[in-house]
């Protein structure tokens, strides 16, 4: 009896140790990984002045976020690549190990706080409603709009201010789309980001006939991280560092976004 009580006591202890000895896929291990391999994956969609293609750029894309991501990973020492994802899969993507980092945008929201590791607030937002610009005088509260029909990019904040309001919405796959919808009168109206808004529309841009007057929500940016990543803590120490250098602004400058950008 003594022997098998002995027997089942190294067992146990046999068993703790390997528990222990297993590797650590959170915090400091997913740094490592990025670094092991060489490369930091991004998740992202094409939203102008965040991030859009320009086949003059080594990477393919440029933006205050594509541009921000590369100072980063440069910060690292590793290589940058961009993914474009199915937003509203964005969580399954980063937690598969698909991609490294959601980078897009990415509006703080309960879910993605409780999924995936924030870094600090880098940029302000709001959500704001898209209309032709010769409707605009016709709308101007949310009373006014509620039977409207919505384009909103699946997953965004757009489509939770929508649904939050119990708007008649159409899914699509990026916020582009959702204003393709508008300008082609497949829909009344789209919910998008107030920095894409001042982007894409108006006077001497893509969208001279569109026009926002009504903003839903206000929001801060973050870029998602696994959860426990020690990566989200670098780029924190990054940001500051870069802000303290005036590269941000730099940067900010250059895609317009510069009151946008939170001040360290």
């Amino acid at each position: 009896m003594k022997k098998l009580t002995a027997l089942i006591l190294s067992f146990i202890m046999i068993f703790t140790l390997c528990a222990c000895g297993e590797k650590d896929n959170s915090t400091e291990s997913d740094l490592e990984y990025v670094k092991g391999k060489g490369k930091l994956v991004v998740g992202m969609t094409e939203f102008k002045p965040m991030d859009y293609r320009d086949s003059s750029d080594p990477t393919g894309w440029v933006g205050f976020d594509a541009d921000l991501a590369k100072a980063f990973a440069e910060s690292l020492g590793v290589e940058i690549e961009f993914v474009e994802i199915d937003w509203d899969n964005k969580l399954m993507e980063l937690n598969s190990q698909s991609v490294d980092c959601l980078w897009n945008g990415l509006t703080l929201t309960t879910e993605v706080l409780n999924s995936a590791e924030t870094t600090a607030p880098y940029c302000k937002n709001a959500q704001v409603v898209v209309l032709n610009s010769d409707e605009a005088e016709k709308y101007t509260d949310e009373e006014s709009i509620k039977n409207l029909s919505f384009a909103v990019e699946a997953g965004s904040a757009g489509e939770a201010a929508a649904k939050e309001r119990d708007f008649e919405t159409v899914a699509v796959l990026t916020q582009a789309d959702a204003l393709m919808e508008v300008a082609s009168g497949t829909c009344d109206a789209c919910i998008i980001d107030l920095l894409m808004a001042g982007a894409m529309i108006g006077d001497g841009t893509a969208y001279p006939g569109l026009t926002y007057n009504i903003q839903l929500t206000s929001e801060e940016y973050a870029v998602a991280f696994r959860k426990g990543s020690a990566l989200a803590e670098k780029f924190n120490s990054f940001y500051k560092s870069a802000f303290e250098e005036g590269k941000i602004q730099e940067i900010a400058e250059k895609y317009g976004v510069e009151q946008s950008v939170v001040c360290k």
